[in-house]
């Protein structure tokens, strides 16, 4: 017998055998599913909703992810650390910016949801008052309210990986995110204003032919141009698009139909705290015969512009 022969053999029929077992390996491994996390914080649940009501949609990736956390689907919270955390709702209180730090250390990603966790929401309309005169004025025990001054969003608190808007968010744009996050992708969304889809959809202007206000140019698109294919102006749901033209809107839009306190009321409402409408929301209320805004604005503007740029640096 040639012994470096046989040898030679077996190291090849070896090496062989691994090579074909690890490819085998790869082929039939079961890669463990990515585990999400559905979080809320202040906010109507509404966005919570629109996942649920997916339904369908839902069944087809059950095999592809799976929700560890989703309290408004399941009592079976289980914890972290989580793939991806799905976060709906403004910080608020205390507790909430104590939360949202510690959902953002048991996350590999963490995505906001809707107007709320993106803007601050309707809630943000009282960074625009004197929150010591709200609590009285709605509570009848105000030292029993422990509450921030201002309603804020998560990323002036944590890293954000990907914001998607809305009040609520679309539920196709919502499934695109989680299967691109699910998939180590980037998501596959639009950027445009709501003006283009709306004339994909035939819709006549109702600027042009009916002088009705439209925020449509300066709103991110993502509803379907619902508003203007019913005859109303956009009211901003999905807040303000790519670098809006705010001066140009008020100018040729809002100032020509409204007076300048009209026009301020129309940009505070699902995004009123997001910079560009917020802004410009104060310029135009300060144009008006109304009062000026209360003497803590200009101090709680100053704090969160130092806030936001110190988050983008």
């Amino acid at each position: 017998m040639n012994l470096p022969t046989t040898r030679r053999t077996l190291i090849l029929a070896y090496r062989s055998y691994t090579l074909t077992t690890n490819v085998y390996n790869q082929r039939t491994m079961i890669k463990p599913r990515p585990r999400i996390a559905v979080v809320k914080f202040a906010s109507c649940d509404g966005c919570q909703l629109t996942l649920l009501d997916c339904e369908d949609e839902l069944l087809a990736i059950a095999d592809r992810v799976e929700f560890a956390h989703f309290a408004e689907a399941s009592s079976d919270l289980q914890e972290g650390p989580y793939d991806i955390a799905i976060v709906e709702g403004s910080i608020c209180t205390e507790e909430d910016s104590h939360r949202i730090r510690q959902l953002r250390t048991n996350s590999r990603n963490l995505i906001t949801i809707g107007a709320c966790a993106t803007a601050g929401g309707i809630q943000a309309l009282r960074n625009f008052g004197l929150h010591e005169d709200f609590k009285r004025t709605v509570y009848a025990q105000p030292s029993f309210i422990n509450s921030l001054a201002e309603s804020t969003p998560i990323a002036l608190h944590v890293q954000v990986d990907f914001e998607l808007r809305g009040c609520p968010v679309d539920k196709r744009q919502l499934l695109e995110v989680i299967l691109a996050f699910a998939s180590g992708r980037r998501p596959k969304t639009s950027s445009e204003s709501v003006c283009q889809p709306c004339k994909r959809r035939g819709n006549v202007c109702v600027v042009v032919t009916q002088k009705i206000p439209c925020l449509g140019p300066v709103t991110q698109a993502g509803c379907g141009a619902i508003c203007p294919a019913f005859d109303r102006g956009c009211y901003a749901c999905f807040g303000p698009s790519t670098s809006p033209n705010m001066s140009s809107l008020s100018k040729s839009i809002l100032e020509p139909n409204l007076d300048p306190a009209q026009a301020s009321l129309l940009l505070q409402s699902f995004h009123a705290a997001s910079p560009p409408f917020r802004d410009e929301s104060i310029r135009l209320w300060q144009l008006s015969k109304q009062s000026q805004p209360p003497t803590n604005l200009n101090a709680t503007l100053e704090t969160q512009r130092n806030d936001e740029q110190t988050h983008n640096s």
